[in-house]
């Protein structure tokens, strides 16, 4: 299924009034922007609070209609594919009394003012029934995972989604492939999906957040936010193993060397976005090594001339070897096809005294344990994952985190620094939800 992308609604004018009582009204204009409710100009909302259900709208929250379908314009509505039920067990004021339920995925997007980080809150759970919810963001990140709720129990989980749009200082844009046309994580526009047996959503709450610190990732399609099943990758997976009290932007592309990625403008968009603070993970190979040797790509010095940039501007660069493919000789142990790439990585770690996250080496504890038939499990093809195969690798990106930055480590959600690659998780035990979107082609590069 193939969705639209959103276009960016107008925004109103004001004109001047020279009088009292218009001076006033624009004050209060003033005041309430960024606090959910009617009457507001929308272009400067910050903060928004959505009641779900056909019961009687909670005081500060906005009551979303059950046909509100998100078009042009829109400041917030459901995509067209949503089959809800509308609930209301009594009059109250309470967020518990009524819901929207629904046993299919669906998906709810909302206007916002500026590109940046989010905090999502959502209120789920039935007074009458049970739950059980997983929630995407923006292009399949998965925020939430098998949220479950037994009858009368109502919760309340929290995460951090970064909004991003591909404009640059000056006029300037990133140049975007045909590829990412329509894609919902270059937009100003923020997607969530909902997805599970039974959602239940009593309410949503989506408000600003500027000064919550940010690890930006920069990579190829193996770290990239596939917008498509099956195929995914560890970007999309890393948000679930951190707490809501930092983001993950993943600006990774398909197809993409370091040279491409800069030549794009992709670095410059984030050179304009980092603050002091804030992390850059960078990971490329798969596609560099086809292109020459380390030293014929001039590898290792655009790799330094990276660090040095984001030093400069306060944040903290991070180097990350890529994974091996799923390749393996005659005795069951993974072959190299990289061609030196993770080596010279190494050497500028090194040499420039970088944070280090071997995934070269821990992917290939983790496939032979797996096995060469038994790897099959975790791959769509020889180089790109599944939902499982993505997991299984920010698992691994999370360990290291957890074992070389310890100022990261409290950011981790609890159990993430006890993974082993040696023992893979049961794929018995997990079951992610599929979206909508599906594509038989695969990613760019490989």
């Amino acid at each position: 299924m193939v969705m639209n992308n959103k276009t960016d609604k107008e925004l109103v004018g004001r004109s001047r009034r020279f009088c009292v009582v218009a001076s006033y009204a624009v004050f209060l204009l003033f005041i309430l922007a960024g606090v959910a409710g009617g009457g507001q100009d929308k272009s400067m909302q910050t903060h928004w609070r959505f009641d779900f259900g056909n019961g009687p709208v909670v005081q500060d929250y906005i009551k979303v209609e059950t046909d509100k379908v998100f078009i042009s314009g829109s400041d917030f509505g459901f995509l067209d594919n949503a089959d809800l039920t509308w609930l209301c067990y009594e009059q109250g004021d309470d967020l518990s009394c009524d819901l929207c339920y629904s046993e299919k995925p669906f998906y709810f997007t909302v206007k916002l003012a500026q590109e940046g980080n989010y905090r999502v809150r959502v209120t789920l759970g039935d007074l009458r029934g049970e739950s059980q919810t997983s929630v995407k963001a923006e292009s399949r990140r998965l925020m939430l995972y098998d949220v479950r709720t037994d009858a009368g129990e109502i919760v309340t989980k929290e995460f951090i989604v970064n909004v991003r749009n591909s404009l640059l200082p000056g006029d300037d844009r990133v140049k975007l492939k045909s590829r990412e046309s329509g894609v919902w994580h270059w937009d100003d526009e923020l997607t969530l999906e909902f997805n599970g047996k039974r959602t239940c959503l009593c309410a949503l709450e989506i408000e600003y957040e500027p000064d919550i610190p940010t690890i930006f990732l920069a990579g190829d399609s193996t770290v990239t936010d596939q917008p498509a099943e099956p195929w995914t990758s560890w970007g999309q997976m890393l948000t679930l193993l951190f707490k809501p009290e930092i983001a993950i932007a993943n600006y990774a592309e398909s197809g993409e060397t370091l040279a491409a990625f800069t030549a794009e403008k992709r670095f410059a968009k984030i050179f304009s976005q980092i603050k002091k603070g804030d992390y850059l993970f960078i990971q490329f190979a798969h596609n560099d090594m086809k292109r020459g040797t380390p030293e014929q790509t001039g590898y290792a010095e655009a790799l330094r001339h990276l660090v040095s940039k984001t030093r400069d501007l306060g944040a903290c660069p991070v180097l990350v070897t890529s994974m091996h493919r799923r390749s393996f000789d005659d005795n069951g142990k993974v072959k190299d096809t990289m061609q030196g790439y993770p080596e010279a990585m190494e050497a500028v770690a090194s040499m420039e005294n970088v944070a280090l996250l071997d995934l070269h080496a821990m992917s290939s504890e983790l496939y032979e344990a797996l096995g060469p038939s038994g790897s099959a499990i975790a791959f769509q093809d020889g180089t790109h994952h599944n939902a499982y195969g993505a997991y299984e690798i920010a698992r691994c990106v999370a360990l290291a985190i957890s074992r070389e930055m310890p100022e990261l480590k409290p950011y981790l959600t609890d159990g993430a620094d006890a993974f082993r690659p040696a023992v893979p998780d049961d794929i018995a035990g997990l079951d992610f939800p599929v979206s909508l979107r599906s594509s038989i082609e695969k990613p760019e590069g490989d």
